[in-house]
């Protein structure tokens, strides 16, 4: 039967990669460009999450710093809408990352945030640790995981700009393992503010089975199982191994309140909704 079935695939052109949920079968993400937070990105991750009433969990660690105390936390987006319930997940220990006592806050909650910074250090403390394991629970208990630029980025299963020595390194050695929350996909950010538009091209010429995403500052994809759907107010920009025009740019872009199937790779007409 399992043999029949990726015949079928392989007759109509479907790649076994996309029989599958490439987003959370559970849950949501939003996963945002950078820069400043739109309202409408505001409002979507904490009706996600359940309302202000739901708990929260904030990961900092993309950036430098250990002061993540009480200050930080109030002048969170999260406590600047009306969060009650917000804690901070932060190690730069993976032998912490990886114990039940640490995890702890992960296991209530409704919603995580990851901030931004450097995708690295997000990836060097959290890969294949129990915190991973319990972000997933979050999702499969119908919870929301949103991040913003480095946070954006390390929620792809392929991670681009990850080299410590720059952000400037699309492709680094050692550093090409994102946390996968959305499967067969390179997450890029700030693409339009800082004129990255076509920077994925190499990613995917090297990796064509990747959907290269790159997602302008203020703009967010929410993922719910193989679709998502553009807010904010810019716009995203798509790279696919099968978009290859004879004259223009090799990507083309998505609006705010345009929808993307991510197994067939193009955009929700209308009346498919």
């Amino acid at each position: 039967m399992r043999l029949a079935i990726i015949l079928t695939w392989l007759v109509f052109g479907i790649s076994p990669v996309f029989a599958e949920s490439l987003g959370p079968d559970s849950g949501s993400l939003v996963i945002v460009g950078g820069g400043r937070m739109d309202p409408a990105i505001v409002k979507e991750f904490i009706h996600r999450a359940g309302g202000v009433d739901a708990p929260f969990v904030i990961i900092p660690t993309a950036n430098l710093g250990e002061d993540w105390g009480d200050k930080y936390v109030a002048a969170s987006f999260l406590a600047r809408a009306g969060a009650k319930d917000v804690k901070v997940l932060h190690t730069r220990d993976r032998a912490v990352a990886d114990t039940e006592e640490f995890v702890a806050p992960l296991q209530r909650a409704k919603g995580v945030w990851i901030g931004g910074g450097r995708q690295w250090r997000l990836a060097d403390v959290y890969l294949n640790t129990r915190t991973q394991c319990e972000l997933n629970q979050c999702l499969a208990r119908g919870g929301v995981i949103g991040g913003s630029s480095a946070g954006a980025t390390i929620l792809g299963s392929y991670l681009v700009r990850g080299a410590p020595e720059g952000n400037e390194v699309m492709m680094a050695k050692g550093h090409e393992e994102g946390w996968g929350f959305l499967k067969a996909a390179a997450i890029d950010q700030h693409v339009i503010a800082r004129k990255r538009e076509n920077h994925l091209a190499e990613v995917i010429d090297a990796h064509p089975d990747l959907l290269g995403i790159g997602i302008d500052e203020a703009t967010a994809i929410v993922v719910t199982a193989n679709r998502f759907r553009v807010i904010g107010a810019s716009r995203v920009v798509i790279h696919d191994k099968n978009y290859r025009p004879v004259e223009g740019p090799r990507y083309y872009l998505l609006s705010s309140g345009e929808e993307f199937d991510l197994c067939k790779r193009c955009k929700v007409a209308v009346e498919e909704k």
